[in-house]
């Protein structure tokens, strides 16, 4: 059984287009690694709209749901529901995924955009 504890931060930025998330992670021996995944617009809009769908009550979705749903790769649903979670538009209740706000894709858009901005200035 595995003991160490790893501490991870993200970070999030749009590159060629692209939502991407790079994670740095290290564990109680000091050592660690990092990796990196994107997540194309176009799959972002995809789960950002489906989220928006999904009713606040009931079974709420996942990300193997939603991949399979939407015929997305795993990978890229993943990077989108940590970034919407991140900022606040999904709420998590028993792994299963509810829309935070009143219009998820609206406000998932404002936050994309935002990021590349953001990302204008850095």
């Amino acid at each position: 059984m595995r003991t160490n504890q790893i501490n991870r931060s993200a970070i999030y930025f749009v590159q060629d287009g692209c939502l991407v998330r790079s994670v740095a992670g290290s564990d109680d021996n000091g050592g660690g690694r990092t990796y990196t995944h994107r997540c194309t617009k176009a799959t972002f809009e995809s789960v950002a709209h489906a989220i928006n769908e999904t009713p606040r009550q009931g079974d709420g979705t996942s990300g193997a749901r939603l991949a399979r749903q939407e015929r997305l790769p795993f990978t890229q649903v993943n990077v989108a529901l940590e970034f919407l979670k991140e900022r606040g538009l999904v709420e998590v209740r028993h792994r299963h995924c509810y829309p935070a706000t009143t219009d998820v894709y609206l406000d998932a858009m404002i936050e994309f955009h935002a990021l590349v901005e953001e990302d204008k200035f850095v």
